[in-house]
């Protein structure tokens, strides 16, 4: 059964495996100790730093492992934040960063401080004027992801951190979903990864604060990984994870320009294979392994499950896959549809043939799911359609539906306006608020904005075509 879910966990790399084998055995010791075993632990740990220094492009001081790469994100904003609170307490973050550092920021916000979230584009990535505008001299942190998780789009971390620089602001990095790749070729100030999500043992993190930068570690002290992660590591998960960190860098230029050939098969196949589909993300800057398409007219938690029963398995930012149930912040920044949402992530090793198969397989899924939802064809707009007009405007009653039944609906009808009529629909399901705007751009349709009804709200749509 093809895993194409990478971006959330990927499969246990064949060195890590014999490394936490080894280290179980060698390193189950408390490395602070002086005895043998200790000993023996600590050189364990401090080959382990080297690496993963030498992998992040770090002095190994400068380099702590954490439970979880959550853990380090909120340990490095907390402590950049703290070591610079005489600054300011005003922090910028992206609007698509990943939910750890949104958290972060809120909880920020809510001690008192204040957060700045800077758009993007509809590609998912940020301008880097408008990060830089968004500094202020009381700015105490700034924060900017090395590639989206959800899109795989790249940020322009350089040219952020370059303006940054330029006004004295820290910039941490969250690198989890590149590290594997590749360093990050910026002038960071703090920098944060996750194992898991190149090969690694879940459980361990990396945070890395480059020596100048002020950082006050928040909690109670600790005299464990230089005060900034406390307790007792787990060591043989350590080992692991800066033995496949060094492996997956090793194969990581032959198998990305390998994985990169499938994913621009994959986003061009489906582009022509599904009606109704739109490949989001930026096509040129992005990571080799990674591509998100949302379909309309479908329900992303039915289509992920037909896609598992039929032996693939991927992941979805829609906000019906979600245990929130609310719609996905990334796809909601970069105005895309939410429902419907399939991202693939592909592991090394990944064949042509699993591809291949999963592309012939997409078509009948998706062609399933939208039957059941009552749409046996995506509706089609007709350029001069006018025989079936009944009025200049019309307005659906689509409470109670869930999405994606309110666009559902308004496909329907969108053909019974003329050109230049409009089509009201009311709901009360807060991912229309995101997927009839987004619907209107993938189908050239003017979207005119919403207003506030007793019961729901009715959202405004001018045909075009």
């Amino acid at each position: 059964m093809p895993y194409f879910d990478t971006a959330s966990a990927a499969p246990l790399h064949p060195v890590a495996r014999q490394a936490l084998q080894a280290a179980l055995d060698e390193g189950w010791a408390d490395p602070a100790r002086l005895y043998r075993e200790g000993r023996r632990a600590r050189l364990l740990l401090d080959a382990a730093r080297e690496a993963a220094a030498e992998a992040v492009g770090c002095r190994p001081d400068e380099l702590v492992f954490t439970p979880s790469g959550t853990h380090a994100v909120h340990s490095g904003i907390a402590g950049a934040l703290a070591g610079r609170r005489r600054i300011g307490g005003h922090l910028v973050v992206s609007a698509v960063e990943h939910s750890s550092v949104l958290h972060a920021a809120q909880t920020h916000a809510a001690a008192g401080g204040s957060v700045t979230e800077v758009p993007v584009a509809r590609t998912g990535a940020v301008e880097p004027d408008a990060y830089a505008a968004a500094l202020t001299p009381g700015t105490a942190l700034a924060c900017l992801q090395s590639a989206n998780h959800e899109v795989g789009t790249v940020q322009p971390v350089a040219e952020v951190a370059e303006a940054c620089g330029a006004a004295g602001v820290p910039l941490l990095v969250d690198a989890a979903q590149s590290l594997g790749w590749g360093p990050v070729e910026a002038a960071w100030s703090v920098l944060v990864g996750s194992a898991h999500k190149w090969g690694g043992p879940p459980g361990v993190g990396l945070l890395a604060v480059r020596k100048g930068v002020r950082f006050s570690p928040q909690g109670p002290a600790d005299e464990r990984e230089s005060g900034r992660s406390p307790g007792f590591g787990n060591l043989p998960a350590i080992v692991a994870a800066a033995a496949s960190l060094r492996a997956v860098r090793a194969e990581a230029d032959a198998e990305a320009a390998r994985l990169r050939v499938l994913v621009d098969r994959i986003r061009r196949r489906v582009a022509r294979l599904v009606p109704d589909v739109e490949v989001v993300g930026d096509a040129e800057r992005r990571l080799p392994h990674l591509v998100t398409f949302s379909c309309l007219y479908v329900d992303g938690e039915t289509l992920l499950h037909e896609l598992d029963r039929a032996g693939y398995s991927v992941s979805s930012g829609s906000s019906c896959t979600s245990s929130t149930l609310t719609p996905s912040h990334v796809l909601r920044a970069m105005g895309v549809l939410s429902e419907g949402n399939v991202r693939v992530s592909l592991p090394a090793g990944t064949t042509a043939e699993e591809v291949n198969g999963f592309l012939e397989v997409l078509p009948g899924v998706v062609a399933r799911v939208r039957a059941e939802l009552g749409v046996a064809e995506p509706a089609a707009v007709v350029p001069g359609a006018g025989a079936e007009t009944e009025s200049e405007a019309l307005e659906i009653d689509a409470l109670g539906l869930r999405c994606p039944q309110p666009v559902i609906e308004l496909a329907r009808v969108i053909d019974r306006v003329p050109v230049g009529g409009t089509v009201t629909v009311v709901s009360d399901d807060e991912v229309a608020r995101l997927d009839i705007p987004a619907w209107c751009v993938m189908r050239g349709h003017a979207y005119l904005g919403e207003a506030a009804r007793p019961a729901g709200v009715a959202y405004t749509v001018r045909r075009l075509l």
